[in-house]
């Protein structure tokens, strides 16, 4: 009989249907760890210790998905997204040692999707893991079967079949994780959103402890899109600003 794997989520796994994820750490105890917990999940698991090793993993293995701290010899983590991204897309789930927001936002303009500082708990980062690959298969399902119509706001324009945002007409490059986040403020404009809220439905994760993840993906958007677009309300969350009618 075919052996079957189970995620954190209940759900079974063949091994034919594993995906691959690339773990890219120079800490032998935390890529082990780290390493042991997704193959638990059902994950198939390739490790590299330093940048130009993970490029080269990156291209030989196809990974679905990289788990990369920012700190290698070689080169930083930030050189090889830029690289890896470079050849294919690839969801990039980004470690920092360092509670620092430009390391972050820094990490999201080369185009990570989602970021956590250490120390961290091997539950979350298997967590956010299976969050990032069902992003992906949401968006390849909405490649084939997207909504219909453009969603205009003022000179804010999101094209949902093609995944493009346009502002005054020019083309605006946004990560998976920003469309997602942009798209889930545009279907209720003018209305507050949490930060628990917005990371319940862009991220599938209800744990308020990445609420800085929130923050980090909306200054992030600001930068794109503009900042008078999206409104903080203090100690509540954000709103998406529209054109008075």
């Amino acid at each position: 009989m075919e052996q079957t794997h189970t995620t954190h989520n209940g759900v079974a796994a063949t091994p034919g249907a594993q995906r691959r994820v690339l773990v890219v750490e120079d800490d032998a105890t935390i890529v082990d760890a780290i390493s042991a917990r997704l193959r638990a999940e059902g994950f198939l698991v390739q490790t590299a210790l330093d940048g130009p090793a993970a490029v080269e993993a990156a291209e030989a293995w196809q990974p679905d998905l990289m788990v990369l701290d920012i700190m290698l010899p070689g080169f930083d983590g930030l050189e090889v997204c830029r690289r890896v991204q470079a050849q294919r897309p690839v969801p990039v789930l980004m470690l920092t040692a360092r509670d620092d927001e430009t390391d972050m936002l820094v990490g999201l303009g080369v185009g990570a999707d989602d970021y956590m500082t250490k120390p961290f708990s091997m539950r979350e980062l298997a967590a956010r893991v299976h969050v990032l690959l069902r992003r992906v298969e949401r968006a390849a399902l909405a490649a084939v079967t997207p909504r219909s119509g453009i969603l205009r706001l003022g000179e804010l324009e999101i094209d949902h079949a093609q995944r493009r945002v346009r502002v005054r007409a020019d083309d605006v490059h946004l990560t998976p994780t920003e469309f997602d986040l942009l798209v889930c403020l545009a279907n209720t404009p003018r209305a507050v959103l949490s930060r628990e809220q917005l990371l319940a439905e862009v991220w599938d994760w209800a744990d308020a402890s990445g609420t800085r993840t929130v923050d980090s993906h909306i200054k992030a958007l600001r930068r794109k899109i503009g900042a008078e677009r999206i409104r903080t309300v203090h100690g509540v969350g954000y709103a998406l600003e529209t054109p008075a009618p």
